[in-house]
C-alpha cells in the first residue's frame, strides 16, 4: 500500500509535465520533428515517400485530442500552432496527393474558391481538443491577434513554391525566437523569395508582405524598418542609411506544389 502511495503523485507528476511540455518535449512532437528531418530538404517536401509513412497520422491523432490551453508558456502555445497549422496542411495535400498545387483542392478554383470561402483554408478538416476549425481560423483568429508576431509569416507553410521554406524541425517554445529569426534570415536570403535591386533601390518582396501588410507596417518605411534586421547586412546598412530612396514591388506568387522534383 505504501509503495502505491508513492506511485500515484510520481505518476501524476510526470503526465502533468508531459501535457504541459508538449510542444517542445512530448513524443508527439519527437514524432513530428523526425518526420521533418526525414522529409524535409531545403525546405521541399518528399510527399511521394511521406506518403507511405504513418508518423504524420499519428502526430496528427494526438494533437486532434489535447487541449492547447494547458500550455502556460507563450511560445510553447505558439509553437504548438505554427506546427498544427503545417501538419494538417501536409495532411491536406497528402489526403489528395499527386497534386501539382494545393489550389487543385479548392472547390471553384484558387479566386472563386476565395470569393465563395470554399478553399482547402476554409475547411473544417483541423481538428485541435476535439473540435473541428479551419486552418484561417488558426491562422487570423489565433495566431495573429493573439500573439501579434509578425515573424509568423516566414513559418507558416501553404504547400507553395512561394511560401517561406517548411523547417525540416519541429518549433518548440525554448528555441523558438532562435527558429523565427533563423526563418526570416533565410526567407529574405532566397533571392527566389525576396531580391534587391541596390543600383535602382528597389526591393522585391514576397507577396506575403502585401497580402499581411497590417503586420508589417503602413507605410514602405515600416515595412522595411521591420524587417530590416533580417536582410543581408550590406542591404540593411543602405535602407537604414537611406529608407526614403528605397520602393518595394510585390513578387508573383508561384503557387506550384513545394515538392521535391
Amino acid at each position: 500500500m505504501k509503495k502505491n502511495k508513492v506511485l500515484l503523485p510520481v505518476i501524476f507528476i510526470i503526465l502533468f509535465s508531459t501535457q504541459n511540455n508538449f510542444s517542445q518535449d512530448s513524443i508527439a512532437v519527437k514524432i513530428y520533428d523526425n518526420l521533418l528531418h526525414k522529409y524535409v530538404v531545403n525546405g521541399l517536401v518528399d510527399y511521394e515517400n511521406l506518403t507511405k509513412d504513418k508518423s504524420l497520422e499519428k502526430y496528427i491523432e494526438t494533437i486532434s485530442k489535447f487541449d492547447p490551453t494547458t500550455l502556460t508558456n507563450k511560445n510553447d502555445k505558439l509553437a504548438f500552432w505554427i506546427n498544427a497549422y503545417n501538419a494538417y496542411t501536409l495532411k491536406v495535400i497528402l489526403d489528395s496527393y499527386p497534386i501539382s498545387s494545393i489550389n487543385d483542392l479548392h472547390f471553384g478554383g484558387r479566386i472563386i474558391g476565395h470569393i465563395l470561402k470554399t478553399t482547402v483554408w476554409d475547411k473544417e478538416f483541423v481538428i485541435i481538443n476535439n473540435k473541428k476549425i479551419t486552418l484561417n481560423h488558426i491562422e487570423h483568429d489565433i495566431i495573429r491577434p493573439k500573439f501579434k508576431d509578425p515573424r509568423i509569416h516566414f513559418a507558416l507553410v501553404c504547400g507553395a513554391m512561394s511560401c517561406p521554406p517548411l523547417r525540416n524541425e519541429a518549433y518548440t517554445g525554448n528555441k523558438l525566437d532562435a527558429q523565427l529569426n533563423d526563418q526570416g534570415k533565410s526567407f529574405f536570403a532566397n533571392q527566389f523569395h525576396n531580391s534587391f535591386d541596390e543600383k535602382n533601390h528597389v526591393v522585391h518582396l514576397s507577396k506575403i508582405l502585401d497580402w499581411y501588410g497590417d503586420d508589417f507596417g503602413d507605410s514602405n518605411a515600416q515595412i522595411l524598418s521591420r524587417i530590416k534586421s533580417f536582410l543581408p547586412e550590406r542591404i540593411a546598412e543602405s535602407i537604414n542609411d537611406n529608407i526614403i530612396k528605397w520602393q518595394i514591388d510585390f513578387k508573383s506568387y508561384d503557387w506550384d506544389l513545394n515538392k521535391i522534383k
